[in-house]
Formats: C-alpha cells, sequence, structure tokens
C-alpha cells in the first residue's frame, strides 16, 4: 500500500455511525504514530484509560469535512466519561493545514493531530479516508467505520459510554463488564 489516500464519494446526508459501523471482539489496535501541534511523537498508549474514537480524515477529503462537525459536537459530550476524540490529519501541510482549517471552520472542541508520513494509513490497512477507530478504555479496538457518517448520535454516545467501563478479569476466565 502506498502512502496515499482517497476520499469516499460524497453522500446526501451522513448515516448514524452506530448503523455504520462493524463491531467486533476486542483486538489490539494496530500502531499508530502520530503527532501533536507541537510536534510531540504520540501513540495510542499514550491514552491509555481512555474511550477514543480515532479519525484519519484530511482537509481535501469532501466526506471527511462533512463528518468532522459531528465530531466537534461529539466531543465535548464525551468528557464525563473519559472519551476522547483523535482527529489524525493526513494533509502533507500538516498543522498549518488543520489549523487554518479549524479556525476557518470555528472548530475549538478537537485536537490539531497530524501523520506526517502517511503511515498511519497503513496502519489501519486502508487507502480511503475517512476512516474511524473505536478503542475501549483497556486499550483495545471494538469497532470500524470506513467512510463518513454522523458520529453526534444517542446510539454512538450510549456506545461509547458502555466502552467507557473498564472490562476485569473474572477468577473462572470470563469478563466482567
Amino acid at each position: 500500500m502506498s502512502n496515499r489516500a482517497y476520499a469516499q464519494t460524497e453522500a446526501d446526508e451522513l448515516p448514524d455511525a452506530a448503523t455504520g459501523w462493524n463491531a467486533f471482539a476486542p483486538v489490539p489496535p494496530p500502531p499508530l504514530v502520530f503527532q501533536n501541534v507541537h510536534g510531540r511523537r504520540l501513540t495510542l498508549a499514550d491514552f491509555k484509560g481512555h474511550v477514543l474514537l480515532v479519525n484519519l480524515w484530511a482537509t481535501w477529503c469532501g466526506p471527511c469535512k462533512e463528518e468532522l462537525p459531528t465530531f466537534a459536537a461529539l466531543a465535548p459530550k464525551l468528557k464525563h466519561f473519559g472519551g476522547l476524540v483523535l482527529p489524525i490529519s493526513i494533509d502533507v501541510d500538516g498543522v498549518s493545514a488543520v489549523r487554518g482549517y479549524f479556525r476557518q471552520q470555528d472548530i475549538r472542541t478537537l485536537p490539531i493531530l497530524v501523520d506526517p508520513d502517511g503511515n498511519d494509513l497503513d496502519m489501519m490497512q486502508t487507502n480511503g479516508i475517512p476512516v474511524t477507530l473505536v478503542i475501549n478504555a483497556a486499550g483495545m479496538a471494538v469497532a470500524r467505520l470506513d467512510g463518513a457518517a454522523n458520529w453526534n448520535t444517542k446510539a454512538v454516545i450510549e456506545f461509547l459510554r458502555h466502552q467507557a467501563r473498564k472490562i476485569e478479569p473474572n477468577p473462572d476466565g470470563f469478563t466482567n463488564v
């Protein structure tokens, strides 16, 4: 796979993410590496204990730009149970492209995160964006959605709230949620 991405085709109305994602048994997430606005190298392990919505996107991607406001509206609603939205831009112009776009769109609830080398596309085994991964509080991937959706819905919030609960092993080998 190359370090290039393609945007999905734009739709008339975004579907509820909860009706479109692929939920699965918890698995380790891909080893994504990205940077914050200050150039600090980050991985998903830096956010251990939080429920995460990890989204790969770009400012030039129409479906990404349509979906991004739903993440911005959702982000404040997740804070009370430790949920975070991590929108990782694959723009070649990095922080400056995202900063300008966020300023233009008045997005203030999302962090500026970038993948400077485009390797996260390979790690997510995709060449299309947007793509979003749901990671539970135990640090395991539990759902994925390829394509744009509305993330600011009651069903999404309830699913993420459930994922915020710590999963602890039982002495008999089963897990308690």
